[in-house]
């Protein structure tokens, strides 16, 4: 039988075995699509907790579909992104600007074309951000940030978070229901932390090829017909 827990001792709880432990007891399709909105906008909160216990739930009870699982997850992550999307272009592009406009933004050598400039750049390059960043640890829940804060299409910015969330939340889904066919649950979390470890070096290793790509891209010599 399910326990029943006031979702607010989510706040109140550091100790992420207790936190993977209490959405074992309560996973539905529900509580990961609002832990999912949480991990995704600007509460951090470790995704790793969420999906891969819900998944070893599908496999071994049956009470949840394996892709029902991830799809939500992405559902979620996708309403989560939107969140810092919307509050860093309301509230943070109006502060990018009045920076701009004021001595010590002049003094910074930053001015209102500079940074219209940095929009077109991210615009134009943010793609790939946007996308290769659902996929680093940290990195996850900030990169929606500078993507409303340029104005990034927002068409675009759903079409490649929505693809690099539901990468990452497949991987996690796939690593739960393998685990819920080799581990019993109380091994669960060793598991999870253990190949987690291996996701968060895997995420670093695709965020430092991404900004070694952004970097040389902005900086490598342009020809005549470039510059023009």
């Amino acid at each position: 039988m399910r326990q029943i827990v006031n979702p607010m001792m989510l706040l109140s709880i550091f100790d992420a075995s207790a936190l993977f432990q209490w959405v074992v007891d309560n996973a539905d399709y529900w509580l990961v699509f609002l832990l999912m909105t949480v991990e995704s906008s600007f509460i951090p909160f470790p995704s790793e907790v969420v999906v891969p216990p819900a998944a070893y739930l599908a496999c071994t009870t049956g009470d949840m579909n394996v892709y029902l699982v991830a799809l939500v997850a992405t559902a979620g992550a996708l309403c989560g992104a939107l969140i810092n999307y919307y509050l860093a272009l309301w509230v943070g592009r109006p502060l990018v600007y009045r920076f701009a406009d004021s001595r010590l933004g002049h003094a910074c050598l930053i001015d209102r074309e500079k940074v219209d400039k940095a929009d077109e750049y991210f615009n134009k390059h943010g793609i790939v951000s946007t996308l290769i960043g659902r996929l680093v640890p940290v990195v996850r829940q900030l990169i929606s940030v500078p993507a409303g804060i340029a104005r990034m299409n927002i068409g675009v910015f759903v079409v490649f978070t929505t693809i690099g969330a539901l990468i990452w939340n497949v991987v996690l889904t796939a690593l739960g229901y393998w685990l819920g066919k080799t581990v019993p649950i109380e091994n669960l979390f060793v598991q999870v932390e253990k190949y987690n470890d291996y996701l968060t070096y895997a995420g670093l290793a695709i965020g430092v090829i991404c900004l070694a790509f952004l970097l040389w891209n902005a900086f490598k010599p342009r020809n005549k017909s470039e510059l023009s």
